[in-house]
């Protein structure tokens, strides 16, 4: 049962992590840079940061699902990240500077702070979570089980940001030799951002 979980866990990260979002576009964007080892450093770090924020919506699924003001503000605070992502990427794309260069190069120390700013995985494991249960695919009544489930999370998550890296990066001559193209990633999160936020304020 351990490994099942774990690997329903995996699985449904993997899935879940392909949909565009805040972090697999800019793991996306270092791999068509050529910037393969920053994108996996990256990646490690979105990965270590899934393992709490599935960990949060497993424990606390009752407690958070029971706020619908907790769910609203996950929402925004997304939304939220990704619009100033997009503008920064679009103007950092334009006009580097030492500051946005630095940051740009430690994967790592970027993977974390991005990561732990969109916490868009609490509520995404809690509604994946929640299904498991209904369907009876996975029984997470120990803590052995509940720490491998979280676990095959970030394992899940760091595989597609890891594929994300090393394809991207065999297209990347074109993304360097295109100014518009290196701007693209950074109008993806800008237009999810504006989208989300307009869906937050009007419906």
């Amino acid at each position: 049962m351990i490994l099942q979980v774990f690997f329903v866990g995996l699985i449904f990260s993997f899935v879940g992590s392909i949909p565009p979002g805040t972090l697999n576009i800019l793991v996306l964007q270092l791999g068509l840079e050529n910037k393969v080892k920053t994108a996996l450093r990256f990646a490690l770090a979105v990965a270590i940061i899934e393992y709490p924020y599935a960990w949060i919506a497993v424990v606390f699924e009752n407690w958070i699902t029971s706020s619908p003001i907790v769910l609203q503000n996950f929402q925004l605070l997304g939304a939220s990240v990704m619009t100033l992502i997009g503008i920064l990427s679009l103007w950092t794309a334009r006009k580097p500077s030492s500051f946005s260069v630095a940051f740009q190069e430690s994967g790592f120390r970027r993977g974390l702070l991005l990561s732990i700013l969109n916490p868009q995985a609490i509520p995404f494991w809690i509604a994946v979570t929640a299904y498991l249960k209904i369907e009876g695919w996975i029984d997470l009544s120990t803590n052995w089980r509940i720490h491998s489930y979280v676990f095959g999370t970030s394992v899940g998550v760091m595989i597609l940001l890891t594929l994300l890296a090393v394809m991207s990066q065999k297209v990347s001559t074109t993304f360097q030799k295109n100014p518009l193209i290196r701007m693209l990633p950074g109008l993806i999160l800008l237009t999810l951002g504006i989208v989300g936020l307009v869906k937050y304020f009007f419906f």
